[in-house]
């Protein structure tokens, strides 16, 4: 346990009975549309082409009224230790769990959009006391982004990415981190490389499923399966990014949607979990319903669905093109990812790349698909990164 100062504070979430019971309410009196015009028999991915099939939202939110418990999944961040402090005057909320490992070393984790902090509570507990004694050990900080979870929503703009990774190094030195390993994904993955190129000096190096190039390059050189990769990707923005555009744009006005109808909170969620993960149809394949439902349910119970989205009005498209990361730096691309980056184009930013992966399964959330995986992929790379900035 760490030494609590005036600084940092314990917290305990504890949602009220009331909030329970009303969002039970909201699920049983909720007015559904009819189903999608496309017709299709399961397994199919087809049959997501319009969204959530009607189907499968009802059997999540019958099970999410009558069959869900919250309560456990509290008691899972309880256990963990749980604390907030306060940074540029917004409440930073953040899981800290620390090694029994005398040669650990701190890492923090930043999650992403339709994320949170659920994403990572499977793979804590790994990270800070591997059953594998040759293992490395850390020190585990896993913050809620500002707007997300049980953090403070921002009243005022400026908390984009670079104010983000700023409070992120301040609360680590708050822990007694001078300096630290970082890994994200998502938002998280964008944070985690303007840490690398913003602190040098406090960041011993990254880990990220994320790699954003330098603008401007071309596809001369790159193989047939990278050239694929840019082309996924540029089909995904083109096609498949409504949802950033809206949350970039409108935040406010999809917010109200997000924060009055846990159903519509639900679809809006759900349909990234299915379409960003490794699967043949929907995401309960590899990811159990409880656990998507402990990402949904933090979002409704905190009304952050409307806070959260602005993370893509403060930083959308915003990644300095200027910006290099000469930490080392360990990269993996998981290939049912949304956004994959050659590794010729990602070493024109992250200049010290000591280890790259593309792993044969998984896809945006591999800390929920294939946890077991993950966290060797990511004791590997770090200790890769470790090794090289000593």
């Amino acid at each position: 346990m760490p030494r609590l100062t005036s600084d940092v504070q314990a917290f305990e979430a504890h949602a009220t009975d009331a909030d329970l019971d009303d969002l039970r309410a909201r699920l049983a009196a909720a007015r559904l549309p009819e189903a999608e015009t496309v017709h299709r028999a399961a397994p199919d991915p087809r049959r997501w082409e319009q969204g959530v099939p009607l189907a499968d939202l009802v059997d999540v939110v019958n099970y999410w009224r009558t069959g869900y418990n919250w309560r456990s999944f509290e008691e899972r961040l309880n256990r963990i230790g749980q604390f907030r402090t306060t940074i540029d005057d917004l409440g930073i909320h953040f899981l800290h769990r620390r090694s029994a490992r005398t040669d650990a070393t701190p890492l923090i984790l930043t999650h992403g959009w339709p994320g949170s902090i659920a994403e990572f509570i499977d793979v804590v507990d790994e990270l800070a006391d591997p059953q594998d004694a040759d293992a490395p050990a850390f020190h585990v900080v896993v913050p809620s982004l500002p707007g997300f979870g049980y953090s403070d929503k921002p009243a005022t703009t400026g908390w984009g990415t670079e104010k983000i990774a700023a409070a992120w190094v301040e609360l680590m030195g708050r822990l007694g981190y001078s300096k630290f390993a970082a890994h994200g994904g998502d938002w998280g993955g964008n944070i985690t490389t303007v840490l690398g190129g913003r602190f040098p000096a406090h960041v011993l190096g990254i880990h990220t499923l994320f790699a954003e190039a330098p603008p401007g390059l071309t596809t001369d050189g790159l193989t047939a399966a990278e050239r694929k990769w840019t082309e996924e990707t540029r089909d995904f923005w083109r096609h498949r990014a409504a949802y950033a555009k809206q949350q970039a744009t409108r935040p406010q006005t999809i917010g109200y949607s997000l924060v009055d109808s846990p159903v519509g909170l639900l679809a809006w969620i759900l349909d990234k979990f299915a379409e960003w993960s490794d699967t043949e149809d929907g995401p309960f394949e590899t990811i159990s319903m409880d656990r998507v439902l402990d990402d949904v349910t933090l979002y409704w119970l905190t009304r952050t669905g409307a806070s959260a989205a602005r993370i893509y009005y403060e930083s959308h498209n915003s990644l300095d093109p200027e910006l290099r990361v000469d930490v080392p730096s360990a990269i993996s691309m998981y290939p049912r990812d949304i956004e994959k980056c050659p590794r010729p184009w990602a070493q024109e930013r992250y200049r010290q790349i000591v280890r790259w992966r593309s792993p044969e399964i998984g896809g945006h959330f591999p800390s929920l698909e294939v946890p077991d995986f993950f966290v060797k992929d990511l004791q590997e790379g770090l200790e890769a990164v470790l090794a090289a900035s000593r």
